[in-house]
């Protein structure tokens, strides 16, 4: 159905069927391997590639955008001192006061002063939190009883907190390195930004021999990544906050590379959605600024920011999928996910990428 016959304020406008087995579980040997298709927004044209070819398929003077965000390993195992009852957490935020809020599942409710054993990632009891607040909306505020703060706690005996549809969940060892991009810096995201998996040291230095820049931005991806759209209708729906950052050096990069002619091309949603914020806030382009954002792009979306998009194939009839055809169009998007399943590329976080130009 084409777009002038569907409501584009309509979840339903960007669902799909895929089948369960292109659904990647594990990442590639070699990053790098993973398949690239290219779409051009104006002509239509679909072609196929690698992710090795990202430097014959950039130009002298581009922009690549990388949000250097670091995953936390926040998810935690253990159980109900008193009871023995199973209890799983996902950290979420510490205030100033070093108390840490947490999103908690366990059978029956928690009490304030109770005592929860942690498991070590070999299922040894390894350390403990005591709770300090029961939230209205379920969450923990808790404290540390042993370790020096939430962060060391989390470091030594967290999990890498893998989304539900890779197996699971249940992470292997292998996902502390997967799971991260090389160029990861600053701690506070439950979620990889996906696209920036697909890098390398060394995809990065041929990318800057060929006068392609790389530059930093920094959006923490919230537990709302998970979340579904459960509005009918796109306008109802109301996005999570994220922390994020364009430093001023970042900022100069880009006006540099419009300057002479380069395009800005985001690698990933959280990259353009820095970006954009960051022009809404400020009312300049490229301008630096820090703060919070939970801004939903969706169609119609004038870019101001941005020329191209690297971006892995999404959730249906998730924000991120209304986002990438936003950028592309609806029409284009949907035939190029068809195309994408019928060539058997691998999909969500662990899978195959697109570059739209």
């Amino acid at each position: 159905m084409k777009t002038s016959e569907v409501d584009l304020d309509c979840i339903e406008a960007y669902d799909f069927q895929l089948p369960r087995d292109l659904i990647a579980q594990h990442p590639l040997e070699h990053r790098i391997d993973a398949r690239l298709m290219l779409i051009n927004r104006r002509s239509g044209e679909i072609s196929h590639h690698y992710v090795r070819d990202l430097p014959d398929l950039t130009h002298d003077g581009d922009a690549l955008v990388l949000n250097n965000t670091k995953v936390i390993p926040a998810r935690v195992v253990g159980k109900r001192t008193a009871t023995g009852g199973r209890w799983e957490g996902l950290f979420l935020q510490q205030d100033e006061f070093g108390n840490s809020e947490f999103l908690s599942k366990t059978r029956g409710k928690l009490v304030v002063g109770e005592m929860l054993t942690l498991l070590d990632r070999e299922g040894r009891e390894s350390d403990e939190m005591v709770v300090s607040t029961v939230l209205d909306n379920g969450h923990l505020v808790v404290r540390t009883v042993n370790a020096a703060s939430i962060h060391e706690l989390l470091d030594r005996f967290g999990r890498v907190p893998l989304p539900p549809y890779i197996r699971e969940g249940q992470m292997v060892d292998s996902d502390v390195d997967a799971y991260q991009t090389v160029f990861a810096r600053h701690p506070g995201s439950v979620a990889a930004p996906t696209a920036g998996l697909h890098f390398t040291p060394d995809l990065i230095r041929q990318l800057q021999r060929r006068n392609v820049n790389t530059v930093a931005v920094t959006l923490h991806v919230g537990l709302g990544t998970f979340r579904p759209v459960n509005t009918q209708h796109l306008s109802a729906h109301t996005m999570h906050y994220e922390q994020g950052e364009l430093s001023d050096s970042s900022a100069e990069k880009l006006r540099q590379a419009r300057t002479t002619g380069g395009r800005v091309i985001a690698v990933g949603t959280t990259s353009t959605r820095v970006l954009e914020s960051a022009a809404q806030a400020t009312q300049r382009l490229y301008q630096a600024w820090r703060g919070t954002t939970n801004l939903f792009i969706k169609p119609p979306y004038d870019f101001s920011t941005i020329d191209g998009l690297l971006t892995n194939f999404h959730l249906p009839k998730s924000t991120l999928i209304v986002l990438v055809s936003a950028f592309a169009g609806r029409d284009l998007v949907m035939r190029a996910y068809a195309e994408a399943i019928q060539q058997r590329y691998r999909f969500y976080s662990y899978g195959d990428c697109m570059l739209i130009i």
